[in-house]
This record gives structure tokens, C-alpha cells and sequence, in this order.
């Protein structure tokens, strides 16, 4: 078990893809706490407080695990998981309410992480990181 949570690949491509989306969680959890009723707290309707800590403080800690490649197999799960919700919770209604194409450009960036995230989570991390180094 511990060696797939630990298990990298040869690739030298694939740190560039663990350290965009291990930047761009950590930048999105702190811009959470530094500007909380525009991007962080104050967008979820319930619970605003404790939905946007929480989420914010795993994309933090995810990232940092990330960008370090700690134990990648761990902290790309609850990644993925807000991923989904914040699609099927925010871009949905774009859908709805705005067509496709508005949808898809406002998804970018939450599809790109998605699918970034799901490649480490099959591809693990490259032999540049800690994981490689245990």
C-alpha cells in the first residue's frame, strides 16, 4: 500500500504537471483566506465560513504536498474531489443559465485541474520529489 502512495514514474514532464497544479491549488487556497467574499467565504450560500476555510485550507496543504511531491497519491483525492463539486456546483448553472460555450470558457481552469489531477493520480510523481527520494 505504502509503495503505491510513494510510487513515481522516470518522466520529466510529468513535474511540470504536479508543480501546475500543485501552484495553482496553493495560490487559489491562499487567495481564499486573502480575499474571502470574493473568491473564498463569502461565495457559498450555506455554512460560508467553514465551506471556505475547509476548502481553502486543503488546497493549501494538498498543494504544498504537491508541489514538494509528498505522499502525491493522498492530497490528489480531496483535490479531485473539490474539482468535481465545484464544476457540477458553479458551472452547471453557468450551463443553464448562459449556454455552452460561456460554460466552457469559465470551466477552463477547474477542467484543467481536474484532468491534471488525474493524471498524478495515475501516473503518480516524477523522480523529482520526496516520494522518489523514500
Amino acid at each position: 500500500m505504502l509503495r503505491r502512495i510513494i510510487d513515481t514514474d522516470d518522466s520529466k514532464t510529468t513535474i511540470i504537471i504536479r508543480l501546475m497544479v500543485g501552484i495553482v491549488f496553493l495560490s487559489e487556497g491562499i487567495k481564499k483566506f486573502l480575499f474571502p467574499y470574493i473568491i473564498g467565504a463569502g461565495r457559498f450560500a450555506k455554512n460560508r465560513a467553514f465551506l471556505g476555510t475547509l476548502v481553502g485550507s486543503f488546497e493549501i496543504i494538498c498543494g504544498t504536498l504537491l508541489l514538494v511531491g509528498l505522499l502525491t497519491q493522498i492530497p490528489i483525492l480531496p483535490l479531485i474531489i473539490i474539482m468535481l463539486v465545484a464544476i457540477f456546483t458553479t458551472k452547471m448553472e453557468t450551463l443553464t443559465n448562459d449556454g455552452l460555450w460561456v460554460m466552457m470558457h469559465t470551466s477552463r481552469t477547474d477542467c484543467s485541474m481536474l484532468l491534471g489531477s488525474i493524471f498524478l493520480l495515475i501516473r503518480g510523481v516524477s523522480k523529482y520529489s520526496i516520494d522518489h527520494q523514500l
